[in-house]
């Protein structure tokens, strides 16, 4: 990518309202007080929540820490969809175009994947001059309640992973470049788990972070070899059981800026979140975003994978 498309890049991305964040340090000492850090998180950073109406409209909001942290009135682009088709919805990928806004990410609907491809106007709706798209990937997917990609670029090196959690208990990784994905490992133990976000990507491993049924919250670190060895490592005991999905956007150079929904109240809650350490990470608990989060499908909008800076 050269340095002109970079610039028209990141001018695109705040029309478009993806993530704006600060670079500024977001970690204080874990003995430093808890309003400090708070301060820090609640003038830096955002993330862009994106979701599936169930009329098929596909809504972005722009969630920002403050006191309290706000969410922004949905930009919504119907007919994107098949009214309550999609059950599923990874990271979707934004990107400015001359005239447009090229989106992108992969959805479950029944028992089939499938990449789904579109532009956006300027105005919010759908750019008739690009097919909206949906290519099928493969079926097999009915058991599968979650799913994730990370896509490392950097150094001249490439890794692009997928991550499903199966309602049999097991996490399963795939290479999902294109034309196909590829199986490339699984491991048991997960039976647990209620949502999972990607919170780091690195060339040579992808980590996680998990809440559980009973309201522990964990970290999954899946190192990129094989056979797939995940390690998982306590960060909290109780108090996560009420969030059906996790959002994550990077905040500052080492901390996360997390979103927890509650489908059953409908409500968001903005978290920061320190440098990963197990239970000494230092989570502020920064709020009830205002405004509700009413759809079943939920997911993080990005930029393309060398500029995404989880």
């Amino acid at each position: 990518m050269n340095l002109t498309r970079r610039t028209i890049f990141h001018a695109g991305v705040g029309l478009a309202g993806a993530a704006v964040l600060s670079m500024a340090a977001l970690a204080t000492p874990a003995s430093a007080a808890g309003t400090t850090t708070q301060n820090t998180i609640a003038a830096a950073c955002s993330l862009s929540a994106g979701s599936v109406t169930a009329a098929g409209a596909q809504n972005t909001s722009k969630v920002t820490a403050g006191t309290p942290p706000t969410a922004t009135k949905p930009n919504s682009v119907a007919g994107v969809y098949k009214p309550e088709q999609v059950r599923v919805a990874t990271r979707y990928t934004i990107e400015p175009t001359t005239s447009s806004f090229d989106i992108s990410g992969f959805v479950l609907q029944g028992d089939s994947l499938y990449r789904h491809h579109f532009w956006r106007t300027g105005g919010g709706q759908i750019d008739p001059s690009v097919p909206n798209s949906f290519t099928r990937v493969g079926g097999g997917w009915t058991n599968f309640a979650a799913l994730e990609t990370s896509s490392y670029e950097g150094q001249d090196r490439l890794r692009r992973s997928a991550y499903g959690l199966n309602t049999n208990g097991s996490l399963y990784r795939w290479d999902n470049s294109a034309p196909s994905w590829r199986a490339t490992g699984s491991a048991p133990g997960f039976a647990s788990v209620k949502s999972l976000v990607l919170i780091s990507k690195t060339y040579s491993s992808d980590t996680f972070l998990a809440n559980t049924r009973s309201g522990a919250l964990y970290t999954i670190q899946i190192p990129a070899g094989t056979p797939m060895k995940p390690i998982v490592t306590k960060v909290r005991d109780s108090g996560w059981q009420s969030f059906e999905k996790l959002i994550a956007e990077r905040c500052g150079q080492h901390g996360t800026l997390l979103l927890g929904i509650d489908k059953d109240s409908k409500a968001g809650f903005l978290y920061a979140v320190g440098t990963a350490a197990g239970t000494s990470t230092v989570i502020n608990n920064l709020g009830k975003v205002n405004g509700t989060f009413p759809d079943a499908v939920n997911f993080r909008f990005g930029v393309v994978p060398d500029l995404d800076p989880l």
